[in-house]
């Protein structure tokens, strides 16, 4: 394995550690004083927005962060990552990502049971808050595009392009459901902490798969 190759699979595991460190502390405050206040300014401030516009806008974003938004847009990729670029263990690793963060956000909300805020809901959900299924859903889905199309982007405009239209829909998704009031910030900032140390393991094991393969076992020259 050359030195660069083996920093690159060092860097994710360090993230996936760091992810879940960040979101061990904010999940062990999502009942203390200082996260209530911090989710307070946060919602006055982006609630204080609201204008008829807004709110069609973020209608918008979270009808794209919907389960069933997010299986049509998962199953249309899987379909052109194997139609034009014929990766399997990409497709592999796709799937883990997508399915995993949903099961992982399931069992989540189950472990911590915190209610939905209940002031000014613009629309009406069920289930519990901690952490975001939409903003787990969002950052695994366009973090997961964003690290398969990065290798197959020629230019260094298209791959920032990339970047940025994936960075946008996830703020914006998790933006969305602060704005609607079913969700407090906190459940947003540990859905993408969740979301991202699921997205880094994930990434870590088939970085380090993709360079050993040749030299394990059962894997044929």
């Amino acid at each position: 394995m050359q030195p660069k190759s083996k920093l690159k699979i060092t860097v994710f595991l360090v993230l996936s550690i760091l992810s879940v460190i960040c979101f061990s502390v904010v999940a062990s405050l999502i009942k203390g004083r200082w996260i209530a206040q911090f989710d307070s300014r946060v919602i006055s401030a982006v609630q204080g927005m609201e204008s008829p516009w807004l709110t069609t806008v973020m209608h918008g974003f979270t009808f794209i962060g919907s389960t069933p938004v997010v299986i049509v847009i998962s199953v249309f990729s899987l379909f052109l990552f194997f139609k034009f670029l014929h990766h399997r263990l990409e497709l592999v690793l796709f799937l883990v990502l997508v399915a995993g963060t949903a099961i992982l956000n399931q069992l989540l909300k189950l472990v911590f049971h915190r209610e939905r805020p209940t002031l000014h809901r613009l629309i009406e959900e069920t289930g519990y808050s901690f952490p975001s299924g939409h903003s787990m859903a969002a950052f695994a889905l366009y973090a997961a595009l964003s690290f398969l199309l990065w290798r197959h982007v020629p230019s260094k405009s298209g791959r920032t392009i990339v970047i940025c239209i994936s960075i946008l829909m996830i703020l914006m998704i998790g933006s969305s459901r602060i704005y609607l009031g079913v969700h407090y910030p906190s459940d947003v900032v540990g859905a993408y902490l969740a979301s991202g140390f699921w997205f880094t393991f994930c990434v870590w094991i088939f970085q380090w798969y993709m360079e050993n393969r040749k030299h394990l076992p059962s894997s044929k020259e």
